[in-house]
């Protein structure tokens, strides 16, 4: 069973519109869907509409929750303070994949092996699982 975090950037465009593609994550077999309350909330913060809110909280019981706790980044990856939680909590629940729409932060590392979790597009993923 594979194991995917989502970042807030692919929360916030799952619940953002009803028919967004992203919610093919949902749909899949055989699949983990993690996050952190850090990234629900700051999903939930950029919503404006009642009903995305309403959509995300739907979403957001079919994940597993984990959070960064107290790591440090891995040597070598540097990363804003606001996005250095979401990767320790991809690597506290041992994804295999942080999926990210994070072109500007996250770009660099897209494709890479970061404490056991490979950093990727949702684009990049279906692309290899499709």
């Amino acid at each position: 069973m594979e194991r995917f975090f989502l970042d807030a950037n692919i929360l916030f465009s799952a619940a953002y519109c009803a028919d967004s593609k992203l919610l093919t994550l949902w749909k899949l077999k055989d699949v983990m869907l993690c996050s952190s309350r850090y990234a629900v909330e700051e999903a939930r913060t950029n919503l404006n509409a009642e009903d995305q809110r309403g959509r995300l909280q739907r979403l957001s019981t079919d994940l597993r929750l984990f959070e960064a706790f107290d790591r440090k980044l891995p040597h070598g990856i540097h990363l804003p303070d606001k996005d250095a939680p979401i990767l320790l909590a991809a690597i506290e629940a041992q994804a295999d994949y942080l999926l990210t729409g994070d072109i500007r932060h996250f770009g660099p590392y897209f494709g890479r092996k970061i404490g056991g979790v490979v950093v990727a597009l949702p684009s990049q993923y279906f692309k290899k699982r499709l």
